[in-house]
């Protein structure tokens, strides 16, 4: 019987030491995955960063005059071709 505790004894301890080499390696499977996704938050925060930036730059006249002249070919109408109508 004594014999018997042993071997269980043994089995647990054995069952214990595998349960903690298990968890420590799902441990740095998850730092790992957490430093990536990290990274790429990172990335996105920037990326994020420089689109807010460009959006505020549409807004302004300057950025819409320069995108009509140079990608829509759109000019200024010649002062003849102004009509003013009274009401």
């Amino acid at each position: 019987m004594r014999h018997f505790a042993l071997f269980v004894l043994a089995l647990v301890v054995i069952a214990s030491a595998l349960g903690v080499v298990w968890a420590r390696h799902l441990h740095r499977q998850a730092y790992i995955s957490l430093s990536t996704l990290e990274g790429e938050r990172d990335e996105l925060n920037i990326e994020f960063g420089r689109l807010q930036l460009e959006q505020a730059t549409w807004s302004e006249a300057n950025r819409i005059e320069q995108v009509a002249g140079t990608r829509l070919g759109m000019t200024f109408p010649a002062d003849t071709d102004i009509v003013v109508l009274q009401p």
